[in-house]
């Protein structure tokens, strides 16, 4: 049997030939995994998502399921918890950023629009933008969808989003396929 064509940025290891084929670029909606992956998108900065990757269960627990409410009450107590967890990225920084990037997100939640969801997909008209790429040379580093969302992220208080992040972010959840047009994955629209 032939091995199915990926995007090359995969094809070092099962575990990124794995999250290509079923995590990046299929449409997420749902606020708690949202939540989860924006943060864990902000963990990767200076980092390889490799390194974050093979963390994600770690963070899952230490993050208790990424309940938003709870980590957006985290004192100092869980922030030296987190410190000690061998399982994440052990920088305060951005652990302190998970913690306050929850209280934001429940300040967007008591304003409206009744989702997460809303409030990131409103910035592609709630559908996935398509790009037609042929090589990964073409796959962009940010776009005008990437500054407008992480300056909206930002003004509400967010921090580790800035546009690059963010660009990552939107191709991860599905906001953008940018699959490359030789790859089984792409949406074909």
């Amino acid at each position: 049997m032939a091995e199915l064509e990926r995007c090359p940025w995969c094809l070092k290891d099962e575990i990124y030939k794995h999250y290509h084929d079923t995590v990046w670029g299929v449409p997420e909606h749902d606020d708690r995994k949202l939540f989860a992956k924006l943060i864990l998108d902000g963990a990767q900065a200076g980092l390889s998502w490799y390194t974050i990757l093979v963390r994600s269960e770690a963070y899952d627990r230490a993050f208790e399921g990424w309940d938003v409410e709870r980590i957006a009450r985290y004192g100092p107590q869980d922030v030296e918890r987190l410190m000690s967890d061998p399982g994440i990225i052990r920088n305060r920084q951005k652990i302190t950023s998970a913690i306050s990037n929850a209280q934001a997100w429940l300040r967007i939640m008591e304003q409206g629009p009744g989702s997460f969801d809303h409030f990131l997909w409103k910035h592609v008209d709630h559908r996935p933008v398509v790009n037609h790429w042929t090589t990964m040379q073409q796959v962009p580093t940010r776009t005008a969808v990437s500054d407008a969302l992480s300056s909206a992220l930002k003004r509400a208080g967010f921090s580790f989003v800035g546009t690059t992040i963010v660009y990552a972010y939107v191709q991860a959840i599905g906001m953008v396929d940018d699959h490359l047009m030789s790859c089984f994955r792409k949406a074909r629209q």
